[in-house]
């Protein structure tokens, strides 16, 4: 596993303080957050590296774990175990165990040694560490399914995220975490999915909710009108004498149903009737005559 420098990612230098962390991620991630830089073609790739960063510095027990074994830090208490094992088998045989002050550059061959060396000894095996991810979608990118590559540890990871993935759903890649040791499993990939809504369209569950614009006129007489969906626009007719805040079901033009290919939710379209202002002094007095014939 290649190692990455988590302290260069957010700019620091180890003697960062957990505000510092906490300032340079948020700084970060606004900059290169995909939502706003959707031209970006980096942009995904550096957000998912600066959260993975955020994620060991701002852990003070991940901190200090990388600190001390670089990029074999999340096999520290594997290490920990493994020495102390080693240590109570050398001092049996009179030997002074290790003489400690190893450093970071140093572990990665005193690994090999100790948990798959030459030494002939009984080798343990070890599942790697499950890693955490987030990928961030707006609404839109969740109504399709479509094909994202994720960057952890270095290694690009080609997925398809499938239409209807909820905010707040878990999605587990199987063997796409840490490495295991000694032959041992890899661990697992989790990644949580933020599904922002739509500025004018809002989901829950399945279903969808807008809220439309509706002239008096078309109100009142009825007519036809044009709505955006997620889906493209569709066309609607709107009876005469419709009320403000009258809602229109419409079925099957909702979110599409998780891993259920051509199942969709409803749309419920909520009519805003819109008052007209600036009028002529002669749109008034048709108005004032309107009024009195009723």
């Amino acid at each position: 596993m290649d190692f990455i420098d988590y302290y260069k990612i957010l700019g620091l230098d180890k003697s960062a303080s957990p505000k510092d962390v906490k300032d340079a991620y948020r700084k970060l991630a606004r900059k290169y957050h995909p939502d706003l830089n959707p031209n970006n073609k980096d942009a995904k790739t550096n957000f998912q590296q600066i959260n993975e960063a955020n994620e060991v510095l701002s852990d003070p027990e991940k901190r200090k774990k990388y600190d001390r074994y670089g990029k074999d830090w999340q096999h520290a208490e594997e290490f920990e175990k493994q020495k102390q094992q080693q240590s109570q088998y050398s001092g049996s045989r009179g030997g002074g165990g290790f003489s400690g002050g190893q450093t970071a550059s140093d572990f990665s061959d005193f690994f090999e040694s100790m948990f798959g060396g030459s030494s002939g000894g009984r080798q343990t095996k070890y599942r790697g560490e499950d890693y955490t991810t987030e990928i961030h979608l707006d609404l839109i990118d969740a109504f399709k399914t479509h094909k994202q590559t994720l960057v952890v540890n270095g290694k690009n990871i080609r997925m398809t995220i499938p239409a209807g993935v909820e905010n707040g759903q878990i999605i587990k890649i199987k063997g796409h975490g840490g490495p295991g040791i000694n032959g041992g499993p890899n661990g697992d990939l989790y990644i949580t999915f933020s599904v922002a809504n739509h500025s004018d369209i809002k989901r829950l569950g399945n279903n969808l909710f807008t809220t439309v614009d509706l002239d008096i006129y078309t109100a009142v007489l009825g007519g036809e009108i044009t709505i955006d969906t997620l889906d493209g626009k569709v066309k609607l007719k709107i009876k005469p004498e419709t009320q403000n805040g009258t809602k229109v079901n419409l079925k099957g033009k909702g979110f599409p149903v998780y891993k259920n290919e051509g199942q969709f939710g409803d749309l419920q379209v909520t009519f805003s009737i819109k008052i007209p202002t600036k009028l002529t002094e002669k749109q008034k007095a048709l108005f004032e005559e309107l009024r009195n014939s009723l």
